[in-house]
């Protein structure tokens, strides 16, 4: 998408910024098609303009670059701290607009950095499960993605990489697997969560939680699913289709 790098209701910087990814995606996603079979589904959810939460489950450590490559938006990701304390990956991650998060404690200063790129109608990523799953299917995730969507009213777009763990390096790899990878990057349709019940009570955090998994769940055949497997079948209550909107500067 051309739009930003000549909308100058946004920052010179952020026009820069925008035009190199252009290129480097120009380049970047044939190599994929040959080196990984890299296929992506589902790039209609993906709004031209606008602030939306990119959730996607977490399978390899080049997972970040797939769904970066994949998207026709750059998506700024929220990532683990310990993944910032390499110098040469500090500086590309900050090249690319990521920026990191404390898993142990709430961090207030990486929500609200998320929440401002989100209000300046950026895309922010999240893998609510902060770290690669070591069995392939979905575990236990943290709140920070729901509690920022909660904070922020933002949509969210589902994503789910298939294929990855097949990959050297992959937390779930089979030292038995080997063939030609084949690599899947699929979006979702967005969606927003509705913060209260039908009765007026308040969803917990780890209600809404649930309801961003069952999602990605809802994306993935059942192999990849893991403890929300049995969840799949359905949306969760909190999930709402019926008026998505993508707000912020870059969505006027």
């Amino acid at each position: 998408m051309m739009e930003p790098i000549f909308d100058r209701s946004m920052s010179f910087e952020r026009r820069w910024k925008h035009a190199l990814f252009v290129a480097t995606r120009f380049f970047f996603v044939p190599l994929l098609g040959i080196v990984l079979r890299l296929r992506i589904r589902g790039l209609k959810n993906v709004p031209k303009r606008g602030g939306a939460i990119v959730i996607c489950n977490h399978l390899g450590w080049i997972d970040p670059v797939l769904l970066m490559a994949a998207s026709p938006r750059p998506i700024l990701f929220m990532a683990k701290e310990e993944a910032m304390n390499i110098p040469v990956a500090r500086w590309f991650a900050r090249q690319a607009g990521t920026f990191p998060v404390k898993r142990s404690s709430p961090d207030r200063k990486a929500l609200r950095h998320a929440q401002s790129r989100l209000e300046s109608g950026l895309l922010v990523g999240m893998f609510p499960e902060g770290t690669r799953s070591t069995t392939g299917g979905l575990k236990n995730p943290f709140d920070g993605a729901s509690l920022v969507a909660a904070r922020t009213g933002a949509p969210i777009i589902p994503c789910a990489v298939l294929g990855t763990e097949a990959l050297p390096g992959s937390a779930s790899r089979d030292s038995s697997q080997g063939g030609y990878p084949r690599v899947t990057v699929v979006f979702g349709e967005a969606f927003t969560l509705a913060t209260e019940t039908e009765d007026g009570g308040r969803r917990s955090l780890d209600e809404l939680t649930e309801a961003m998994m069952i999602e990605i769940a809802r994306l993935v055949p059942d192999r990849y699913r893991g403890i929300y497997a049995a969840k799949a079948a359905s949306s969760h209550p909190a999930v709402r289709r019926d008026d998505v909107r993508f707000t912020g500067l870059a969505g006027k």
